[in-house]
């Protein structure tokens, strides 16, 4: 059906033609008509910059005609009803232009509510700086690493083959390879699009352990250190959870499972593939931190540590006191907000569910330093982060680095139809299609997912500069101001190091603090099941 409008034409173009031959003078008006359309369908199958006229060919010129009809309908057809989606037009539209190398500037002052509570801003400099390069790292790896990583301060988040399309993933990884930062596999592994071009590789390892699973679905140590082993595999990312739906499993139905997804995933045909909503592998804080050093074991030394969203704070708090008590400590955490975006995530998760990015990222900050662990863990964040003022903000917070996934997807052509979980996304992104998949041509948009890098990199360190900076460490909290409405949030609190084992540790840090176990993810007020009263199990409901 895709091709209907263009069949049409085409079919229309020949009767024209042999009308006119046969003597209707009128036929011969209406072919230089259908002809030029259908000469302009066969250039739309042809091209490669763009994904929609390739799948629609002719059809989807009327989006560009509306385009560019007034700037107006552009912004209009660019986000056509901001409330609905998670980014706004200023955000899509700057992916957008730094993807394509345009203009970027916006006229008329800020697009933004400046007295809204959340809003936030940085103080400038008025001895600017200029930063001798945009190109920042920070090295990951603690005391038992033995092959840290430089990281880029901005890199691809979590987004699966399955999930995505092989082109798109291809996309992805020839641009990370190209402008040398990383590409994070999602928790569906490392395909052979993640393997083509030789972009940098965090291999997400999830509760399905996808390439290091035995027949029932157990973690394999010697498969994850077959893998791991590989030299494009520069770090491990252990994932509890993710921000649109933190603890939810998914599962795969065996109808969408192909050949390739099931070599990718270490999973048989013709069976649902079963993501369990948590790990089989450990059911405590210190199972959990034995798991972390066995498998930095396993990976010869390589950058282990683990990503969530951040739930009930003493869960998170549980695992600090489990490092401290083994002396065993993770490379890195990664911070998921709940603004994290999932095609398969129930609406209840996406709107409800799990701690913002702002509050969970600041949140574990601080949870490191008052526990004196900050000096020894990288933190990553991740959640709507597209822009250099986001990654000043995240920095603010206490992140080292920043990933995105949906910027990246947006580079590469996605158009936020939102038709992921139909398998029929009309640019290739998210589908298995491999007719829709050829819209997406990977010589093309793999130029754009380094250029969307590069130019985001640019804007934060010029952004640096205006503040009197020129490194990011050089960010502090108090160069952000956000205009909180609520003095009890959690963002208006600061710990000293060490200051979790004080007396006067803020009571927002102090309560979850020591309902926190090493033994149990439960607090220790319910450590045990309750035998009476509303929630105690019975006969009917055990």
């Amino acid at each position: 059906m895709r091709f209907a409008f263009f069949a049409v034409i085409a079919a229309a173009a020949v009767a024209a033609l042999g009308l006119g031959l046969a003597g209707f003078t009128w036929a011969w008006l209406a072919f230089p008509v259908f002809a030029f359309l259908t000469l302009l369908g066969i250039r739309d199958l042809v091209q490669i910059r763009h994904s929609l006229l390739r799948n629609y060919p002719v059809l989807a010129h009327m989006r560009w005609l509306f385009e560019g009809i007034r700037p107006e309908i552009r912004q209009y057809l660019i986000e056509s009803d901001a409330d609905a989606f998670p980014f706004n037009r200023e955000q899509r539209s700057l992916v957008y232009q730094r993807a394509k190398q345009e203009q970027e500037t916006v006229p008329f002052g800020t697009q933004l509510d400046v007295y809204k509570a959340g809003y936030g801003y940085f103080t400038h400099s008025l001895a600017p700086v200029h930063p001798k390069t945009d190109n920042f790292r920070r090295r990951v790896g603690g005391p038992d690493c033995t092959q840290p990583y430089d990281i880029s301060l901005f890199n691809v988040s979590g987004m699966s083959f399955g999930a995505l399309s092989a082109n798109a993933i291809a996309a992805l990884n020839k641009g990370a390879a190209a402008g040398g930062f990383a590409h994070d596999t999602g928790e569906g592994s490392i395909s052979p699009h993640h393997r083509r071009h030789g972009g940098r590789l965090i291999w997400q390892i999830a509760a399905g352990y996808f390439r290091c699973r035995t027949a029932d679905g157990k973690f394999d140590p010697e498969k994850f250190a077959a893998t791991a082993a590989d030299p494009q595999v520069k770090m491990i990312e252990l994932k509890l959870s993710q921000g649109a739906k933190p603890g939810h499993g998914g599962v795969l139905p065996a109808s969408k499972i192909t050949p390739e997804i099931a070599e990718t995933r270490g999973i048989p045909m013709g069976r649902d593939c079963i993501s369990p909503a948590c790990h089989p592998s450990f059911s405590t804080p210190e199972g959990m931190v034995s798991f972390l050093a066995e498998l930095r074991r396993l990976a010869k030394g390589k950058p282990v540590g683990f990503k969530l969203c951040v739930g009930h704070p003493h869960e998170f708090m549980a695992i600090c006191k489990a490092m401290i008590a083994q002396g065993a400590y993770p490379d890195f955490i990664v911070v998921d907000g709940k603004e994290g975006g999932t095609g398969a995530a129930p609406v209840e998760f996406t709107n409800s569910l799990g701690m913002p990015l702002r509050e969970g990222l600041h949140f574990v900050h601080q949870t490191l330093i008052g526990a004196g662990l900050r000096e020894r863990i990288r933190i990553g964040a991740s959640g709507k982060i597209i822009s250099g003022a986001d990654i000043a903000t995240a920095l603010a917070l206490g992140a080292d680095w920043c990933n995105s996934a949906r910027g990246f997807m947006f580079a590469v052509g996605c158009i936020q139809a939102r038709a992921c979980h139909t398998n029929r996304c009309p640019t290739g992104v998210a589908t298995q299609d491999p007719t829709r998949q050829r819209g997406l041509v990977v010589e093309d948009k793999y130029k754009r997912v380094a250029n969307f890098h590069r130019n985001t990199l640019h804007g934060f360190a010029e952004m640096l500069g205006a503040m009197g900076l020129d490194d990011p460490s050089q960010i502090r909290p108090e160069t952000l101001h956000i205009r909180a409405t609520d003095p009890t949030s959690i963002l208006h609190h600061r710990l000293k190091p060490g200051q979790l084992f004080e007396e006067d540790c803020p009571v927002a840090f102090a309560t979850p603090w020591n309902l926190a176990r090493i033994d149990s993810f439960r607090p220790s007020d319910l450590a045990e099941t309750p035998t009476s009263g509303p929630y105690a199990p019975s006969e009917t409901h055990p």
